[in-house]
């Protein structure tokens, strides 16, 4: 049993039946692996199998088959044992719209049994502190999302489960909830980030998994995933004469958006090559590949559009 992981599947699969009487493939043994500590992003579009897979580890939905397991015991054989340390915002949570931010968190805290100091700490995570006593309903769907991660918080999980956390939100609430779960993640909680936003989500995750149509694609750390750059842009007063020298080198040159794209293995070789001829450089930097090329590399030429209703569990 591998013990450093906290969610775990093995060939997971789940079929559904179609209004036709046939079945279909929502997910197609997946081999999920998310390591402790840090944010794991659970990528991919809309219909490929990402909020199944969610149910399915939180005993909301039954698995055709496949293992599955959540710090080590096996689901959902023993998800009684370890969901007290799962916290999740799957749907959206039912608050009294009448009542302040903290009064929903002490009607939740004295159901599970949590001091109302736990109240005061999770505002203060969520950076809700002095909104607390504002009516849920005047709050922004940001704040809105930020009191259900809260909530979930109330328990002290050491994995907590977004399912696209930011769906609806403006970018001042991307934003919030996207310096949340930064911080969750920094704070030792594991959080499994689901979404299909994959620019937005690269500036959060250390390590992600991406599928489609049900199927692994890719897992891995971020930089893993991405790869070393090789390409470096470079800004200077005279591209031509710089596209000159570099050419000379064999360093290959690309035009794009009013700098140079130089292919070397080491960007001394740029600088070198250039300082000796008199140019100067104004900037020079990496070009890193972000998640949502490497998504659309990895998917190219297959469908992935969202799946036809489901009507069953």
């Amino acid at each position: 049993m591998t013990t450093d992981l906290v969610i775990e599947t093995s060939g997971l699969r789940k079929e559904f039946r179609n209004r036709r009487g046939g079945t279909r493939v929502a997910v197609q043994d997946l081999d999920l692996a998310v390591p402790a500590g840090g944010v794991h992003g659970f990528l991919g579009p809309n219909g490929s199998g990402k909020t199944t897979t969610i149910r399915m580890l939180l005993g909301l939905a039954r698995a055709t088959s496949g293992s599955m397991r959540l710090f080590g015991a096996e689901v959902p054989r023993a998800l009684p044992e370890v969901i007290g340390r799962v916290g999740a915002v799957v749907e959206s949570p039912k608050f009294v719209p009448n009542f302040s931010g903290r009064r929903n968190l002490q009607l939740l805290a004295g159901t599970i049994g949590v001091p109302d100091a736990r109240v005061d700490a999770v505002l203060e995570t969520v950076s809700l502190e002095g909104r607390e006593g504002d009516r849920y309903k005047g709050y922004s769907l940001g704040m809105k999302q930020r009191l259900a991660i809260a909530a979930t918080l109330l328990k002290e999980p050491d994995l907590l489960i977004l399912d696209e956390p930011t769906n609806g939100l403006d970018p001042a609430g991307i934003r919030e909830i996207r310096e949340t779960i930064r911080g969750l993640g920094e704070s030792g909680v594991t959080v499994l980030l689901s979404s299909h936003i994959l620019a937005e989500v690269q500036q959060v995750c250390t390590s992600a998994t991406i599928i489609g149509n049900g199927r692994l694609l890719a897992s891995g750390t971020v930089d893993e995933l991405l790869g070393s750059s090789t390409t470096y842009r470079v800004v200077v007063p005279d591209r031509a004469a710089a596209t000159a020298v570099l050419n000379r080198a064999r360093l290959p040159v690309q035009a794009v958006d009013g700098a140079l794209h130089v292919e070397a293995d080491n960007p001394a070789l740029i600088t070198s090559e250039l300082g000796q001829s008199g140019i100067w450089l104004s900037e020079l930097a990496p070009v890193r590949a972000d998640l949502e090329s490497y998504f659309l590399e990895l998917t190219a030429g297959e469908s992935l559009g969202a799946h036809a209703e489901e009507v069953a569990s």
